[in-house]
Order: structure tokens, then C-alpha cells, then sequence
């Protein structure tokens, strides 16, 4: 659901050195009747990828405000750096192209420029439990042309050095078979001391993610997965929900709002007599780590609104657990993915969260197309500076004292695969010192998968 799970560091090197207009506006006066469509520059997409998205269609009048929307949805593919659309007359058989002066009948150009799609690459990943991961990667943007996306990478900390690894391989697509079934595919491999929760994180984990899109704004979701931990039970998962979305974009989101309702079981339980001795403040157990078995309420609220290049944004995550949940789940706090005030660490753990989120973002150059050595992208430059919320709490209902509050700013960096790079500073008064931050993807989205 969420796209590829990778950050190629050689975009932030052609984004410093490489520039290009990207135009897009329409040479196509309102009204003129579409006798036909053509596409131009798909050397690698099937025009169907193309086709779907579209809202202007032949035998109809051309509306700009309809190909501001659908650039808008082409551009959520992730596959083009720049769209472009020009009207050409229908007697030109040469195909030579002129803008309409009078309103009539002509053919609807779109004309592409496709983003890179092989990526052999250096890879990495920042979590507030690992820190900042490197290793290679290989992926395909757009495999067989059909908007689908696999990755395989390794990844290692940088600190300790080679003392966490990860193996990974990711796949995705908003569509399966013609039909608009989203689908996300990731198996994961982890050998990993999590220091934050105390455990040897020995894990494989495979996971699905389904989202039919029920009607332009509804989609039903699922998630299916199964987690195998060492020194714990089997973990199985499954959830169903709902998202209702009214946003212009899926990826830098600047008006409209989107809300999600998850409910998820997991594990089974552990039948296996565990004893837990306390030794030194910390604790022990004979038999392993135990299973789980508890029920998760999930709400993801965001809300967006844009004025002049001011974008307004306020987000709420909070899940809520019932059931037997085990230390090494819990959730915690602090870093780029949570909360911008202090490092993640283990004095902020709880089986219950509430991640709020207060943002203004002034876009300092809208997003460009750019191309270097041949290799096609796109990058944008945005101001940010807002507020961030935290509550952690294990049982009942929250009190002030589980809530923390920070103030941040930065800059983040737009660019392709990843949505952006932030780079920022939080502030919380508790603390009473600035945290410098490097996060990849918009907080929200890493909130939601900062444990994978």
C-alpha cells in the first residue's frame, strides 16, 4: 500500500547538480471536442497503465480542470518525471503539432517522460530502532511495463557496524489482473538487537496488503501476515477496514482529507509455562518470550489545505490493543518516525499509541523534472515547521502525564521511490535540547510501518 521501501542516495547527488523546467499546462482551449487520444513517450509503460487514470475521454469536450485532476493521479504512479498535453489537428496527417485557435474537434496528445526504471543502487533505511541502515539494492519501477513494483535489497547498521542485518524483497501494484486491487507483498528477514524493547529481534516476516477500491473515494482494506520470532509463538495476523480518501494526491498531499478504521487480530497465545524473574531492573524469562493474542483498533486521520504555497496539514494516528500484548511489541517513541523531541529509547514503551501531528509546509520550488546521463527524475525543495504530539500508555485511558509535546522545522527534499528525504530539527521543552533528524518517506507513513 505504501510503495517501495528504499532510498537510492544518488538522487540527492543529481538533484544538487541537474535542473529542468517541467511545464505541463495544457495546449488545449476549454471545450474543444476530443476526436481521439494518443500517448507519446511510453517506451516502457502499457498505455492501459496510462488509460485508467485518464478523465478526459474521446467524443467529449476537453476540460483543463479535468487534466489538472488526472496529471495529479499519473503523477501517483510514480512513473513520469513530466506530463504534457497538446491538442493537434485532426487534418494534420503529418502529425505536425499546432495549438487550436477556434474551439472544434481535434486529437489529444499526452506526452511523457518516464522516470528511471532499473536501479542497481545503494540502499538504505532509517528506523528509530536501527538508526541509519546502507547496503545495495536492485529494482524495477515498473516491471513488464505494468506499474508494478519489486525491489530486493540487504541492508546493515552503520552503528554498530555490520551488527544488524535485514533482507528484503518488496512488490507492489495498485492494480491486479485489470482490477482495481491494490496489492503490497513484503518478506522480510531480520537479524537485529533491538535495544530500544531488549531482545534479539531473530525474525522472518511475510506480509500482504490488499485495497479494493470500492468507488473513487472508498476502498475496503485487508492485511494477512505471519511473523516467525525466535524465542516467541508463531505470530499470524489478519485485518480488515476501511478508507475513505479525499485527496487530490496520494503523494504530497495538498488539499482534502482521508480516513482509515483498521481492526486486526494477532498471534494465537502460548500455551508454554514461562517463568519471568526481576534481576537488576531488568527481566529474565526460562522458555522463550511467549505468544501473543490481542485485537488492534487502528485510526489514521489526515487532513489537508493548501493556500497560495502554504500547505496545512494535521494528522492523527492512534491504535489501540486489547488482549495479551508482549514486551518486544510494544510501542515507543522519539525519532524521525515518531516523535521529534528526543531518541526512542526504552523509558518510552507502551502497548497503547497516539501520534498527533500539527504541519506547514511552504513549497520552496514545486516539484521539477530533471534529466542526468540519461537517467530521467524529478525533485522539489519544501519548508517545514510544525508541532508533534505523543501519547503512550498501557492500560485505561491516557493522562497528561503520557503525553509529550515538541516543536521541529526543516527542509525536506521531493524526489521519486521515496516521496521525500526530511531532514529536521525537534525541540521539546522535557528535554530542553535541539535533536537533529534524517527521515525518509512522510512521517506519517513511517509511523505506520517503523517496526518492518
Amino acid at each position: 500500500m505504501f510503495g517501495l521501501k528504499t532510498t537510492f542516495f544518488s538522487l540527492l547527488v543529481l538533484a544538487a547538480i541537474a535542473f529542468a523546467e517541467s511545464s505541463g499546462s495544457s495546449g488545449c482551449l476549454e471545450g474543444t471536442v476530443i476526436s481521439a487520444i494518443r500517448f507519446e513517450g511510453l517506451e516502457h509503460t502499457n498505455p492501459r497503465v496510462v488509460q485508467r487514470e485518464l478523465l478526459n475521454k474521446a467524443g467529449e469536450p476537453f476540460s483543463a480542470e479535468k487534466f489538472e485532476a488526472e496529471k495529479l493521479r499519473l503523477q501517483d504512479l510514480d512513473l513520469f518525471t513530466d506530463i504534457e498535453v497538446e491538442c493537434t489537428s485532426g487534418l494534420d496527417s503529418l502529425g505536425a503539432s499546432h495549438v487550436q485557435n477556434d474551439v472544434g474537434a481535434a486529437q489529444l496528445t499526452y506526452r511523457f517522460q518516464e522516470i528511471f526504471r532499473w536501479i542497481p543502487a545503494p540502499a538504505g533505511k532509517k528506523t528509530d530502532r536501527d538508526g541509519l541502515m546502507i547496503g545495495l539494492a536492485l529494482a524495477n519501477l515498473n516491471v513488464l511495463g505494468e506499474d508494478i513494483r519489486a525491489e530486493v535489497q540487504y541492508r546493515t547498521s552503520t552503528d554498530p557496524f555490520l551488527d544488524n542485518n535485514e533482507y528484503a524483497f518488496y512488490a507492489s501494484s495498485p492494480y491486479l489482473f485489470g482490477l482495481p486491487l491494490g496489492w503490497n507483498l513484503e518478506f522480510l528477514r531480520t537479524d537485529s538487537y533491538d535495544e530500544i524493547r531488549n531482545f534479539q529481534d531473530d525474525s522472518w516476516l511475510l506480509d500482504l496488503d490488499l485495497d479494493y477500491g470500492v468507488s473513487p473515494h472508498l476502498s475496503l482494506l485487508m492485511t494477512v501476515a505471519g511473523r516467525e520470532l525466535k524465542d516467541a509463538a508463531f505470530l499470524p495476523e489478519v485485518g480488515f477496514g476501511f478508507a475513505f480518501d479525499f485527496r487530490d494526491s496520494k503523494l504530497d498531499s495538498r488539499e482534502g482529507i482521508y480516513f482509515e478504521y483498521m481492526l486486526t487480530h494477532v498471534g494465537e497465545g502460548d500455551d508454554r509455562d514461562i517463568s519471568c524473574n526481576v534481576i537488576d531492573e531488568g527481566t529474565t524469562c526460562d522458555g522463550g518470550m511467549g505468544g501473543e493474542n490481542y485485537r488492534e483498533f487502528l485510526t489514521d486521520a489526515r487532513a489537508y489545505y493548501t493556500l497560495w504555497r502554504f500547505v496545512t496539514g494535521a494528522t492523527a494516528l492512534v491504535r489501540y490493543r486489547m488482549g495479551d500484548v508482549e514486551r518486544y511489541d510494544y510501542y515507543y517513541h522519539g525519532g524521525a518516525n515518531t516523535f521529534r523531541g528526543h531518541e526512542a529509547d526504552s523509558n518510552y514503551l507502551g502497548v497503547h499509541e497516539a501520534l498527533l501531528t500539527l504541519e506547514e509546509r511552504f513549497v520552496l520550488m514545486e516539484r521539477h523534472a530533471a534529466s542526468l546521463w540519461g537517467i530521467n527524475f524529478f525533485y522539489g525543495v519544501q519548508l517545514v515547521a510544525g508541532l508533534d504530539g505523543s501519547l503512550l500508555w498501557d492500560k485505561g485511558r491516557p493522562g497528561w502525564e503520557d503525553y509529550e509535546g515538541a516543536v521541529y522545522g526543516g527542509i525536506h527534499l521531493v524526489i521519486p521511490a521515496l516521496d521525500r528525504v526530511r531532514f529536521e530539527v525537534g525541540y521539546s521543552p522535557d528535554k530542553g535540547e535541539p535533536v537533529f533528524y534524517f527521515g525518509l518517506f512522510d512521517k506519517v507513513t513511517s509511523s505506520r510501518w517503523r517496526s518492518r
